[in-house]
């Protein structure tokens, strides 16, 4: 295990077709952390549709990782009108006012942090990331996170999560190998 800039860095056991690992913060697993690798030169799989709902007054999900230029569809799945907005560092945007039923779509054509808000109801707010890679995860209530297609070579990693500084490293991928993010 190695320190960089604060953070430990591990290797572990993964599958052969992915990069795979686990995000900690103080010891235990850590959510909504977005994880990215840098340089690597394969053509990338086709980019997913990618969808963040609103439901029970709440994005769903609350941090959201995707390749720069994607569009993201932003229902309504909610019983009141809700209008979204971003005024803050990435993608600059607000919807209007829509109904429920009603989706909006919205590029996210460069990379940056989008913080997302609802102009009516102010205790609603989601993160999207947009990075220039397609190898790119957010991990899940277990702290895990994994990585498809990854071709063997040596890359910058990054990882980020709400509040906190990007955490940076490089890592030689390879069958077998795995990558565990631990903050202080």
């Amino acid at each position: 295990m190695a320190l960089l800039a604060g953070v430990q860095v591990s290797v572990v056991r993964a599958s052969d077709d992915e990069l795979s690992g686990v995000v900690r913060v103080e010891g235990r697993p850590q959510k909504d952390v977005v994880v990215w690798l840098e340089g690597v030169t394969a053509t990338p799989p086709p980019a997913p549709d990618v969808v963040m709902d609103q439901r029970n007054l709440q994005f769903i999900p609350h941090v959201l990782a995707v390749r720069s230029g994607t569009r993201v569809a932003m229902p309504n799945s909610d019983r009141v009108f809700h209008n979204v907005f971003s005024f803050h560092d990435g993608k600059r945007f607000d919807l209007g006012l829509y109904p429920v039923g009603t989706t909006k779509v919205v590029t996210f054509d460069r990379p940056g942090l989008s913080r997302i808000f609802c102009n009516i109801h102010p205790n609603m707010a989601a993160y999207v990331l947009a990075v220039d890679s397609a190898y790119v995860a957010v991990s899940g209530r277990d702290g895990r996170f994994a990585i498809a297609g990854v071709p063997p070579g040596a890359y910058t990693w990054r990882a980020w999560r709400p509040g906190n500084r990007t955490a940076t490293g490089t890592i030689a991928v390879e069958p077998g190998r795995a990558l565990e993010i631990e903050w202080p």
